[in-house]
């Protein structure tokens, strides 16, 4: 998790109540019960949260803190663990709730949208969005980090399908962006994560997708290194109609291997595919069936962890024998491992494919993807530090920015390739002269 570094308090406390004048929406102080709700998560809490009913609420929050030498952190449509400190203004979007389903074939949806209202609406049409793998999730924070979902392999990224966002930058102008109105910004929205500004509202198109055969196989933890190794030599050959993961998780004490699939297309295809997963151990859950594409939230079966989390990240080249040997050892049923979820992700297929409209998204020749999950106060981090070391053999050290919290330039170099990087510092440094931008730090240097 990262922490907010040190920043100057101004000389003069802000006047936040004259802030407060200028909203639609709310102003919340330390001390009344709604900040202390607002803020419980956060490992320091904010000088002010602007609970924002419109897009110029944010634009009246990022002049005021530019103004008044303040940093802006977002906080989306949770409660998650923005770092903040008391210089900083927290905008919460969750307001911001605007969803409107086209018929023929794009929707608009607001920065406190979530995926599973879009799917519902969208699947009243017949149609399907680029969801996440939970769709509990955020749309607009999701697709800042690209958007890798149950069904990339096939469809792609959610980034590749945006057509507009709407941004309030760091020099506290609201601005609509297109692939031909500040070209530049769209580029670097679409995988930039909160670099660039606070996206109020994004409008992207929808899929023709009415149902999936998709779902989740659930085996005892006993059977983790049969289905490991099984999972690893039947995803090489899957073609792009597939998308699939694997993941050890600990519930309840408990210990689960989960195969995630989603097939698009003929179901008994789809089945015939899956087949060799089916028959190598016996599942304790078998969920996959014919679902409606707004049903995809059971794919993953994810729901948000209890508390504060550690999550690190590893693009993998290659999945060998010895590299499901090597997880085993540190995280599998076995390994006492801390974490919650450990997960391998194929990628490939639509998700290599590089789209019409470049952007920032990084790495997309990567082969397979780990991500590590645990609680932060135990012991979890340092457990997926070593599990990444003991993996580095079959990493060029690289990550996704869909994945990971961190923000600091170690780290973006991880996420980025050089060329990207440096344009995303550029745009930075244009659209936020002040640097006021929290998720603009590590750009800074």
């Amino acid at each position: 998790m990262t922490t907010a570094p040190e920043r100057a308090l101004p000389a003069t406390r802000p006047p936040l109540l004259d802030l407060a004048a200028r909203l639609r929406g709310r102003l919340l102080l330390p001390g009344g019960d709604r900040f202390t709700t607002r803020t419980a998560a956060l490992p320091l809490p904010p000088l002010a949260v602007v609970e924002a009913a419109t897009a110029e609420d944010v634009v009246a929050a990022v002049r005021f803190a530019g103004r008044h030498g303040l940093e802006l952190a977002v906080q989306a449509t949770g409660l998650g663990a923005t770092p903040c400190s008391e210089s900083t203004l927290l905008v919460a979007t969750a307001g911001l709730d605007e969803c409107t389903v086209h018929e023929e074939g794009w929707a608009r949806v607001g920065a406190g949208v979530r995926w599973q209202r879009v799917l519902d609406e969208a699947g009243a049409h017949g149609l399907a969005a680029l969801a996440g793998s939970s769709p509990a999730a955020g749309v607009v924070g999701q697709t800042l980090g690209g958007g890798l979902g149950p069904v990339a392999r096939t469809y792609g990224l959610a980034s590749d399908r945006v057509r507009a966002f709407e941004v309030v930058t760091g020099d506290g102008v609201l601005r609509r962006v297109t692939p031909t109105e500040h070209p530049d910004l769209f580029w670097g929205l679409r995988g930039g994560r909160g670099a660039l500004g606070v996206v109020t509202a994004v409008e992207f198109d929808l899929l023709a997708v009415d149902e999936l055969y998709a779902g989740a196989l659930e085996f005892d933890g006993a059977d983790a290194a049969t289905v490991l190794h099984r999972w690893a030599s039947w995803s090489a050959g899957l073609p792009r109609q597939a998308t699939t993961s694997i993941a050890l998780l600990r519930s309840a004490g408990e210990r689960v291997v989960a195969v995630r699939f989603a097939w698009v297309g003929d179901a008994d295809a789809g089945a015939a595919v899956l087949a060799p997963l089916r028959e190598c151990a016996v599942p304790l859950h078998d969920g996959v069936r014919v679902r409606p594409y707004a049903d995809m939230g059971q794919i993953h079966r994810v729901s948000a962890p209890p508390g504060p989390v550690s999550e690190a990240q590893l693009l993998l080249d290659a999945l060998p024998p010895a590299t499901i040997e090597v997880l085993l050892a540190v995280a599998g049923p076995a390994a006492a491992s801390p974490q919650l979820l450990v997960e391998l992700r194929q990628l490939g297929g639509a998700i290599a494919r590089f789209p019409e409209r470049a952007s920032a998204f990084s790495h997309r020749d990567g082969a397979f993807s780990l991500v590590a999950v645990g609680p932060a106060d135990d012991g979890a981090a340092e457990h997926a530090a070593g599990l990444l070391a003991a993996l580095a053999p079959w990493s060029s050290g690289r990550g996704l920015a869909t994945f990971g919290r961190e923000e600091h330039p170690g780290a973006l170099a991880r996420v980025y390739d050089p060329a990207t990087l440096r344009r995303l510092a550029g745009l930075a440094a244009h659209y936020d002269p002040h640097r006021i931008l929290a998720g603009a730090r590590g750009l800074h240097g």
